[in-house]
């Protein structure tokens, strides 16, 4: 797979450098290893970021949307595969694995317009003779942990945009699929970047520590499991780095008894099971309000004909967990619903793939009947497994959501415009889909949940991403009148205020 530090190379010196496998999730074999980095190729890619700084930040606006633009045609081409490397890596199907790309390419568009995102303000007069103004300026290095599940996407969300700003970019990809990063990085340079501006840093925990830990880090994006974002956030902050770490999440979403019952199984299968689950956005826990018995048999009649196979396989449906021990922990979920009283209507434990006895596949699971004390319920599961659970009322529904100690996504489905409104007033959570079952912001918009799923103030691209990766600097200019000929201005030791002329 490569160096530990690609565009680098590595300075990994005597004995063996320590690897990762890699999977194709699909057959379970092991398709190659990647290189993790050390600490000492770490602070390499720092120096290498940090002295390219210079020469990036004083880039014009011009000289940095030229290059932003050809990024983006060069990404745009290589959609496919961009795709295929996904899906040989981390297992989701073909078109899902499209979709993610086109969804990052969203951002790339969005950091495009960079000269327009980055203009000051500017007030004449504020006193006499007194001009006040605005500018953003670049942070320097910036580094982002990105996870296993849409490695092209998540990245996608912070580079642009940090770049965009006139910061340099270390990407730590997930070790687990670490070949589309290469290809973005190849493409960065083909795109006329400078060398220094982009790096791609493999590697596990080690990296990760030493990237929150170094001097010359300025701000680190984060988005992964909750317990690892409030390790990143505390470690960094305490570095003294500003920092946006995205967390876990436990979507719900909630279901009125005057819901389009078609359309919204249909959304909910979509955002259960696809990309087998394995989406922080993926909702896990349905909230049927009333007689909850039509919503489970339509949503069980749909999730049985799904087909499981190969992400290669235009007949997949759904493909593969990302690696066994995780595929294997997903399903202990469904032993623990079963024993803790829930109906297990769906086992996902029982797929049957053609040839694929190797790999790592779990069938669409549902659930039903499940309470929030049980385990199904209460932990971030990150697979294919669908809980419904029942309540009398729509403040009920409300209460359950905003009791969970997650706060990332939601949806509900309803034709009731007033129910609908105060759904999306009083529930506790950063994104809320109405009949929506995936509300993910679009790249002009922000990314980020509440509660337990961010760590940091500010959310991911948009405009707080603009916020994020540039400083504000606030400058007050006044050029006086020469005086005239000898005669000497008085002196006022007053506070100066907007009234004083």
């Amino acid at each position: 797979m490569g160096d530990a530090v690609k565009w680098i190379g590595s300075s990994l010196e005597g004995g063996e450098a320590r690897t990762a496998p890699v999977f194709d999730p699909a057959s379970g074999e092991q398709t190659g290893a990647v290189v993790l980095a050390s600490e000492r190729d770490v602070d390499e890619a720092v120096a290498r970021s940090r002295n390219a700084w210079a020469g990036w930040r004083d880039a014009s606006l011009t000289v940095r949307t030229g290059v932003l633009f050809a990024f983006r045609e060069l990404a745009d081409r290589h959609r496919d595969d961009l795709a295929r490397l996904i899906t040989a890596e981390h297992g989701k199907v073909l078109e899902d694995a499209r979709g993610e790309v086109a969804r990052g390419i969203e951002v790339v568009e969005f950091a495009c317009g960079l000269p327009h995102l980055l203009k000051g303000e500017f007030s004449e007069d504020v006193s006499h003779g007194v001009d006040a103004s605005s500018i953003r300026q670049p942070l320097g290095v910036v580094a982002g942990i990105t996870p296993f599940n849409f490695p092209v996407m998540v990245p996608m969300w912070m580079y642009p945009v940090a770049i965009a700003c006139g910061n340099t970019f270390i990407l730590k990809p997930s070790e687990r699929d670490p070949s589309p990063s290469l290809l973005i990085a190849e493409l960065w340079r083909e795109a006329g970047l400078p060398e220094g501006v982009f790096s791609v840093v493999h590697g596990d925990a080690v990296a990760v520590d030493a990237l929150l830990d170094h001097p010359d880090v300025a701000a680190v994006s984060f988005v992964g499991s909750t317990p690892v974002a409030r390790h990143v956030f505390e470690r960094a902050t305490a570095a003294g780095k500003r920092v946006q770490a995205l967390g876990g999440a436990k979507n719900h979403a909630v279901v009125m008894p005057d819901a389009d019952l078609d359309a919204a199984a249909d959304a909910l299968i979509a955002a259960g099971y696809g990309s087998a689950g394995e989406r922080c956005m993926a909702i896990s826990a349905v909230v049927a309000v009333g007689d909850g018995d039509p919503l489970v048999g339509a949503l069980r009649d749909r999730a049985a004909d799904l087909t499981v196979g190969p992400g290669t396989d235009p007949a997949s449906d759904m493909g593969p967990l990302i690696t066994e021990a995780h595929r294997d922990r997903v399903a202990g979920y469904l032993e623990s619903a079963a024993t803790e009283g829930a109906d297990l209507v769906l086992d996902g434990r029982h797929v049957k793939v053609p040839g694929g006895d190797s790999g790592f596949f779990l069938g669409p699971s549902l659930v039903d009947r499940v309470s929030p004390s049980m385990r199904v319920y209460r932990d971030e599961i990150f697979g294919p497994v669908l809980s419904v659970l029942r309540v009398d009322d729509l403040d009920r529904a409300i209460e359950l959501v905003n009791a969970n100690p997650y706060g990332n996504g939601t949806a509900i489905f309803t034709r009731d415009g007033h129910a609908a409104r105060r759904f999306r007033r009083e529930v506790q959570v950063g994104m809320v889909g109405i009949n929506v079952a995936i509300p993910v912001p679009m790249a002009y918009y922000s990314f980020g949940g509440w509660k337990q799923s961010l760590f940091g103030d500010a959310h991911i691209h948009g405009m707080e991403g603009i916020r994020f990766n540039t400083r504000l600097k606030s400058v007050t200019t006044r050029w006086p009148e020469p005086a005239a000929g000898n005669e000497a201005r008085p002196i006022e030791l007053h506070f100066p205020s907007g009234d004083r002329r």
